[in-house]
């Protein structure tokens, strides 16, 4: 723990330094810069206000409504003062009583003159009953000059009790909107000439910038200063230690274990050996329990009085060991479904305990070679510790008897 607390002190140090010295850097090369663009700002604020304005007139639009009975139109473009190249949206609702048909125009009726860039329909019912279409179209013009959103005609049917369907010898009733007259502005200033002339003359070269020489100086001290912290952190990541949970470590292993091939008959004893293991690391990382040192009986008294341990994963537990037992030392042979139900329990196991699950660090080195090495080697002395207590705990089972 000491040593751990020495690491991360020398870390935060080590960035606190590096840190530091890019941050003065920086500082250096803002003021520098705003230094030479200080005789802009005020030509940026002008040309924010004007933005700021090209906006606000953009946010109005033009609003037409109209009525007929029980349906009612509203008929909206924005912005109201577009610019050419601009994009129009035009929103058409109608909203009609309970019991009355909507027959809405067909896509595009009566715009065939914009381009229509994007189009959303949408229907809906609120709770008095009544029925609301909305028709959103986006539209670009072609060229500049008054324009004009012609009268779109809207159907309905009344089915109301006491009204008449349509009037008669027609289908149906008819509504139009109202006709919507906007101009499109030009962005070629007024009172400009309609032919090219030649440009006025070649332009003068833009001053170059010469950065003061204190800057470079004391810029290139501080990257100075900033290079044995940044080659000691770069050391450390070679290193390669990264920080991983539990639950991920256990994980990585336990898909290893469930993308090999189903094992054979003689392999099926190495194969808890190892899915027994990944359990019981999990448990020594994920709860500090000593699992990989006890015997299965010694293990669960151990497990039985851990406050973090809820009592259907102690039962998992219980039976979990208990077939490794058999299979390991009672050379017991499961068919495929008890191995399936087996790696199927292990890992709803690591799911449900997975949060809060401590990091730990992990070298890459470890991780390249998947830990597979470890693990087999680690399962070996597992069998033959589970062998020697297991044999200790049955001697005293049957002396106490």
């Amino acid at each position: 723990m000491i040593t751990n607390f020495s690491n991360f002190t020398d870390n935060i140090t080590a960035y606190g330094y590096l840190a530091a010295c890019y941050i003065s850097l920086a500082f250096l090369f803002t003021v520098h810069t705003f230094a030479q663009n200080l005789t802009s700002v005020e030509e940026k604020i002008s040309k924010k206000d004007q933005k700021n304005l090209i906006k606000s007139s953009s946010n109005k639009k033009i609003e037409k409504i109209t009525q007929r009975g029980p349906v009612k139109t509203e008929v909206k473009l924005g912005p109201s003062e577009p610019t050419i190249g601009d994009v129009l949206t035009l929103t058409l609702q109608v909203s009609a009583e309970a019991e009355v048909e909507l027959l809405m125009p067909e896509f595009g009726q009566s715009l065939e003159r914009f381009t229509i860039l994007d189009f959303v329909p949408r229907e809906v019912i609120d709770d008095q009953g009544k029925t609301i279409v909305t028709y959103r179209y986006r539209l670009q013009t072609s060229g500049s000059g008054p324009q004009s959103i012609p009268p779109l005609m809207i159907e309905f049917v009344d089915r109301r009790p006491g009204n008449r369907l349509a009037p008669e010898g027609e289908d149906a009733y008819e509504i139009l909107t109202e006709r919507i007259e906007f101009n499109i502005k030009s962005v070629v200033p007024s009172g400009a000439a309609k032919e090219l002339k030649a440009p006025l003359g070649k332009l003068k070269p833009l001053g170059s910038i010469r950065t003061p020489i204190w800057v470079a100086i004391v810029g290139l001290g501080i990257l100075l200063i900033g290079l044995p912290f940044l080659l000691r952190l770069w050391q450390q990541h070679r290193i390669g230690k990264r920080r991983r949970s539990a639950y991920d470590i256990a994980n990585s292993r336990l898909s290893r274990l469930r993308s090999r091939p189903k094992p054979r008959e003689e392999e099926i004893g190495i194969f808890f050996v190892e899915l027994s293991d990944i359990v019981r690391r999990y448990l020594e990382d994920r709860f500090n329990l000593h699992a990989p040192e006890l015997t299965t009986e010694e293990f669960l008294e151990v497990a039985a009085t851990s406050p973090d341990l809820t009592s259907e994963h102690k039962s998992f537990l219980q039976e979990f060991l208990r077939q490794a037992d058999q299979v390991k030392f009672a050379q017991h042979i499961p068919d495929a479904h008890s191995i399936d139900k087996a790696l199927s329990s292990a890992t709803n196991f690591l799911e449900q305990t997975k949060q809060d699950a401590p990091l730990l660090e992990e070298p890459v080195e470890s991780q390249k070679k998947g830990n597979g090495d470890r693990s087999l080697q680690s399962d070996h002395s597992v069998v033959a510790t589970d062998e020697s207590t297991s044999t200790v705990s049955e001697q005293k089972r049957q002396n106490n008897g």
